[in-house]
Formats: C-alpha cells, structure tokens, sequence
C-alpha cells in the first residue's frame, strides 16, 4: 500500500518532471500509474479514444498555428479542453474547426488566449501549481483524486473529471486554496451520488 503522503510527493515530483521535460516520468513507479488507471471512472474505451484524439490534435494543430502559437490539448471522456496562445480569432477559430473534426470528439472547450506564446517560466510555474494542486487532492480525503484531471494555464486551473456536485465543489475549493492559482475554472461531468456508488465496487475490485 502506497502511502498518501508518499503519493502526492510522487504526483508532483513527475508532473514536473514530465511537464517540464516532455518525458514521461516513472518516479511514482508502475504501481501508482496503474492504480491511476484502474480508478479512472471513464470506461476503457473513452480512456483510449481520449489519447488518440489527443494525439491526432498536437499532430495536426502544428500545420496550422505554425510556430507562433502554443497549443495544449487535453481530452477527457471526449470532451476537449484547448488552452495555450494563438495570434489571432481566426487561428484560433481555424484551431478549434480542425479538433471538432476528429473522430470521437464530442465537444470543444476552446479557452486559447490571443497572445504570444507563453514564456518558460510561465510554463514552469503552471506545472508546478499543477503539481501542487494535484497533490492537494490526494490529501484530501473526502474526493477521490485521481477522479480530477488538472490542467493549468497562465495560472488558470481548469478542473476536468465524472463527478458528482460535491467532488466538485470540494476540489474547486482546494485548487482556490493552492498558492500561484489565479482562478478556478469547474469543467465537469457531473454524476450523481448513486450513480458514484455503482461505480466504487467496480473499482475497488479492480485495485
């Protein structure tokens, strides 16, 4: 069994790491990684067509932006979450049409900014509030943090995950809480407390 404490250090020692890097980081070890994915509330298949679609973006959106725009792109349960800088409406407009094309994807969140690309120490500083924020969960005992995915952007936090109203409300107020979040942005899909029941014995059986 893998402390909590151990944990959260583990979670933001490799969101750094992997952020900062482009590596994928194996400090958290295999067996966390997969109790990440074993307690993820999306089915198999919705954790998979969120990697392709994730993949078919970064390898598309370069053709268009080209080098003067940053672009993230994060898909949960096939929904889209677009953040980082374009020069202008119409990129950023041309960026969202050429995501809602891909195959599986069933929205668009398109919180791209008109602005030069975002500085290294930027980009630093959001993952470490990722990190952070990310490590907060896991102390959290009332949510089940690996239910949230985080994704931070100019000091934006943007919640992601299948939870239910009070997860949600919970982890907002941790993320206020965590130093460096400017503000808190709640994009969930909310279940509810009997469909959040039906859902913990299948991923107890599974840990």
């Amino acid at each position: 069994m893998i402390k909590t404490g151990m944990l959260a250090k583990a979670v933001l020692c490799g969101t750094l790491l992997a952020s900062l890097s482009g590596c994928v980081a194996m400090v958290a070890g295999s067996a966390v990684m997969g109790a990440v994915a074993t307690a993820d509330r999306r089915t198999l298949g919705a954790q998979t067509e969120d990697k392709a679609i994730a993949v078919k973006a970064e390898f598309q959106i370069p053709k268009i932006a080209g080098d003067d725009a940053h672009v993230n792109v994060n898909s949960f349960n096939r929904k889209v979450l677009l953040t980082g800088e374009v020069r202008d409406e119409a990129m950023k407009a041309a960026v969202e049409r050429e995501v809602r094309a891909i195959s599986n994807v069933e929205s668009v969140i398109n919180e791209l900014e008109i602005a030069g690309p975002s500085s290294y120490t930027q980009r630093s500083s959001d993952a470490l509030v990722t990190g952070k924020v990310k490590a907060s969960l896991i102390d959290k005992k009332t949510v089940s943090a690996v239910s949230f995915k985080v994704v931070t952007e100019r000091g934006t936090v943007y919640l992601m995950g299948m939870v239910t109203q009070r997860e949600g409300n919970i982890a907002a107020e941790v993320a206020k809480g965590v130093s460096g979040v400017q503000r808190v942005v709640k994009i969930f899909e909310y279940i509810s407390e009997e469909d959040l029941k039906s859902l913990q014995p299948q991923q107890a059986s599974t840990l």
